[in-house]
Formats: C-alpha cells, sequence, structure tokens
C-alpha cells in the first residue's frame, strides 16, 4: 500500500489552477495556431491572429489566458492500492484550489448556493469526480472551465433507435444554438451511452483528450471527423464573425447502455480549453 500525504495532492492541486490558466496544453495551443494559418476568411483569420497574440501576452506577461479563470473542475484517478494521509481527500482538493486562486490572484467565480448567490470569495469548493484505478498511483487533472461555454452544454435522450445521422444532428444542433456564446473556434466534447448523468460526465471527460488524438474505437473516431466536417459547415467561425474554424476539435467518449436509451451529452470548451495533470 502506498501512502500519498493530503499536503502533497493539495500543493499539486494549486499549482495546476495557477498553470492550467496561464498556459494551454500544447496540444490545444498547436491547433489554435493551425487553424490561424488555415484561415481563409479574412476577418476570421485576423482574429485567430489576435488570439495567437493572447496567448503570447499570457505567457510573456505570466497572465492568465483569458479574464475568466473558471470553476475547478478537479478529476481524480485513484490507484487501488494507494492510501490517502494526514486528512481529508475532498478537504485536500478545496485547499489546493483555494491556495491556488487566491494566491495566484486569478478570478474567484464560485458561488456558495445557486439561489442566494453570494461569492466563496476562494473559488472553491471545486467540482471533483473520483473513479478508482488499478495501481497505486493518484493521477490528478485540473479543468478550469469557464461558463461562458459550460451554459452551452446540452443533452439529448435519444430513443435507441436513433440513426448514426439522428446522432450526428442532435450534437450539430447544440453547438449550433450555442452560435458565438462559447467563444469559438470551440472543442466540442461528446458523451455517447451510460446513463442521464454519465453521458455529461464523459462528454467533460471528452475535453481533456489530447485534440491530436482519435477515439480508438475506428467506428467512433470516424464518427469525430465527421461531426467536425458538419460543425466547421456551420460557418459560426472564431468568435462569430464566420470562417471555417468554428471547432478546433471533436472528442467523443462512450460507454454501454441501456436496451431502452441513447444519450447524447455535449460539453463545449472554447478555445481557451484549459487543462493541467499530474501524476503522484
Amino acid at each position: 500500500m502506498r501512502e500519498i500525504s493530503v499536503s502533497e495532492i493539495t500543493a499539486a492541486i494549486a499549482r495546476l489552477c495557477v498553470e492550467a490558466n496561464k498556459s494551454l496544453p500544447a496540444d490545444v495551443e498547436s491547433a489554435v495556431r493551425k487553424a490561424h494559418s488555415a484561415e481563409e476568411n479574412g476577418i476570421a483569420k485576423d482574429i485567430m491572429r489576435d488570439l495567437c497574440e493572447n496567448l503570447d501576452a499570457a505567457r510573456a506577461l505570466s497572465l492568465p489566458v483569458c479574464q475568466d479563470t473558471g470553476m475547478a473542475v478537479v478529476f481524480l484517478d485513484m490507484g487501488q492500492d494507494a492510501h490517502v494521509t494526514g486528512g481529508d481527500l475532498t478537504g485536500a482538493v478545496n485547499a489546493g484550489v483555494e491556495e491556488g486562486y487566491v494566491k495566484g490572484r486569478m478570478r474567484l467565480s464560485v458561488v456558495g448556493d445557486p439561489m442566494r448567490r453570494a461569492n466563496t470569495n476562494t473559488n472553491a469548493p471545486a467540482i471533483i469526480h473520483t473513479r478508482i484505478v488499478p495501481g497505486d498511483r493518484l493521477k490528478i487533472t485540473v479543468a478550469p472551465k469557464g461558463f461562458g461555454s459550460e451554459n452551452m452544454s446540452g443533452i439529448a435522450m435519444l430513443n435507441p433507435s436513433a440513426s448514426r445521422e439522428q446522432v450526428m444532428n442532435a450534437v450539430v444542433e447544440i453547438v449550433r444554438k450555442a452560435g458565438s456564446n462559447p467563444c469559438p473556434p470551440m472543442v466540442v466534447g461528446v458523451g455517447i451511452g451510460g446513463d442521464f448523468e454519465l453521458s455529461a460526465l464523459l462528454a467533460k471527460r471528452a475535453l481533456t483528450r489530447p485534440l491530436n488524438s482519435a477515439n480508438p474505437d475506428p467506428f467512433y473516431g470516424e464518427l469525430e471527423r465527421d461531426l467536425l466536417e458538419k460543425i466547421n459547415g456551420l460557418n459560426i467561425g472564431p468568435q462569430g464573425f464566420g470562417g471555417k474554424t468554428t471547432a478546433l476539435a471533436v472528442n467523443v467518449e462512450q460507454y454501454a447502455t441501456h436496451i431502452a436509451g441513447l444519450p447524447v451529452a455535449v460539453n463545449i470548451g472554447c478555445h481557451v480549453n484549459r487543462h493541467g495533470e499530474i501524476l503522484l
């Protein structure tokens, strides 16, 4: 049994909250820069150039890449042979979020109650998703999520008889309705299967998968490519001004489901599709 102290977890999360907000993963930044080179629409190309310059400025000035530094979404993949010591795991995660956001001078955007709307002034609590996996390590992924894109999420509880085309149409329609609101070019996470809540979690996890990877199942890999083509055919374009780059990527994750259902969830990430991870 390998021991991991809560102090290690807190320190790691604090660091990731700052790093993820100040620099994009290499695959996301590469996709943004490639989109700038490939864009043919004049206004769209200018906007993509501005987005690239924003990434350069954030790096040079050590500032967040976006003023909305998001709500901290934390994925914990806990090895079944690891043991957390020295305190409470959830408390350690939230302490790390508070330390990272307050000391890192990130915008504090979390309210403690959805109706009363009083700011916690710590950006905690985080959204925490924990799963038990083989091994004795803990993989922590921190994905700050702004709500301009989060608010554009959607789910369709389709009939099990729905065709591939109907599944695609459900995804594309959610993106079409989102329009410019999620600050395109966007990353589209899609969860297919499971039940109501798992499909949404699959879609959220899909946003943390490298953009230069394809779903390992060729059927879903082809679905990703076809969805990307259809979404980019919407002509929403960078920041909604038209152009060929509405989405940088579509990542699909799937899971078993009930014979009577076919859940399809969409979680959209803006062009600053932020996340960072560490293995303890």
